[in-house]
C-alpha cells in the first residue's frame, strides 16, 4: 500500500480522534469509524507514525498543546534551532535550511529569468508538488490534484521557464517527508517574498521539531509584537509546506486553528512530530 493511500486512511482516523479527544476514544472506536479491524488499524497507523493510536492521541490533545506553550518562556522555543530537535543520528538534528530572497527584479518580473524544475511525489502527509531553481526550493506545497497543483505553481512565478524534472535539491528536501534519513545536507531555499515575509519566515524556521509557539511569540521574535495579524498573513502566504514549519504556529489558547493545507493534516503533522521527537530521547 503506498505511503499517500495510507495517510488518507490515517487522516480520516485523526481527523476523528481530533474532533473527540476530550471523550478519549478507545481503539475499537476509532477502527470502526474508518471501517477497519482493530489490528489492521493499529498496524497501519503505528508503522505510519511510529508509536501507537493511543500514545499519538496525548501528542494531539489540547491540553499537551498548552502545556508546550506554558512550559516554554515566550520567545524560548524562538531562541532554539532546529539542531535541538530530534538526538538521534538518523533524525533532523544536522538539517539546516537558509534563505536566500529572491532580487528585486526576480520579484518584480515574475521569475522571467528563472528556470524552474518541478515535480511530484508521495509523503507520509500525502502528496506533494515540490519546486526549485538553481538556488534552492522555491515552492513545496500538499495537494490532492497535481494538474491544479502545477496551474497554482506557475501563478507564483508566471514568467519562469518550468521543467517537469525532480533534482538534487527536490531529492535532499523530499528526504525530510519520507520514513527516515541520515546525514542531510544543507538544503537551501530560494523564496519570493516581501521583507516582512521573509523575516517572519525566518523567524518560524527557528522553531524545534515537536515544539510549538504562538503568532504574537513570532511577531516579538521580528521585532514588531504588535503585528500578530501581519504574521498570520504572512504565515498563511507561506511559499514553502513542511520545511519552513507554520504548522508549528497556533493560538494562544492552544487550539491548533487554520492551515493552508487542511486542519487534519496540521494536526497529523504536530502529533507525528511530537511523537517522534519524545521517542527519540
Amino acid at each position: 500500500m503506498s505511503e499517500d493511500t495510507n495517510y488518507i486512511r490515517i487522516a480520516k482516523a485523526i481527523e476523528y480522534i481530533h474532533q473527540n479527544f476530550k471523550e478519549q476514544p478507545s481503539l475499537s472506536e476509532i477502527a470502526e469509524h474508518i471501517h477497519l479491524s482493530q489490528a489492521h488499524f493499529q498496524r497501519i497507523f503505528t508503522e505510519w507514525a511510529g508509536i501507537s493510536p493511543k500514545k499519538f492521541l496525548q501528542y494531539i490533545s489540547l491540553e499537551h498543546a498548552k502545556s508546550i506553550l506554558k512550559n516554554h518562556k515566550e520567545n524560548s522555543v524562538l531562541n532554539a534551532t532546529l539542531e535541538t530537535g530530534f538526538s538521534s543520528s538518523s533524525r533532523l538534528h544536522d538539517l539546516f535550511i537558509r534563505i536566500e530572497g529572491m532580487t528585486p527584479a526576480e520579484y518584480k518580473n515574475g521569475g522571467e529569468s528563472l528556470q524552474i524544475n518541478y515535480s511530484f511525489s508521495e509523503t507520509i502527509f500525502g502528496s506533494i508538488v515540490i519546486a526549485s531553481t538553481a538556488k534552492g526550493i522555491c515552492y513545496m506545497a500538499f495537494t490532492e490534484n497535481y494538474e491544479d497543483a502545477f496551474s497554482q505553481l506557475k501563478t507564483q512565478f508566471s514568467n519562469a521557464k518550468f521543467v517537469q524534472r525532480q533534482d538534487e535539491l527536490q531529492q535532499k528536501a523530499i528526504s525530510i517527508l519520507q520514513s527516515d534519513h541520515q546525514d542531510l545536507s544543507e538544503i537551501k531555499l530560494h523564496l519570493k517574498g516581501t521583507e516582512f515575509q521573509l523575516k517572519v519566515w525566518e523567524s518560524l524556521l527557528k522553531i524545534p521539531m515537536g515544539e510549538l509557539t504562538t503568532y504574537g511569540a513570532i511577531a516579538k521574535d521580528i521585532g514588531n509584537h504588535k503585528a500578530s495579524r501581519a504574521v498570520g498573513t504572512a504565515i498563511g502566504n507561506n511559499p514553502v509546506a513542511f520545511l519552513i514549519p507554520c504548522h508549528r504556529v497556533i493560538q494562544s489558547s492552544g487550539s491548533f486553528g487554520g492551515y493552508m493545507w487542511g486542519t487534519t493534516r496540521k494536526t497529523a503533522i504536530i502529533g507525528w512530530e511530537g511523537a517522534k521527537t519524545h521517542t527519540s530521547h
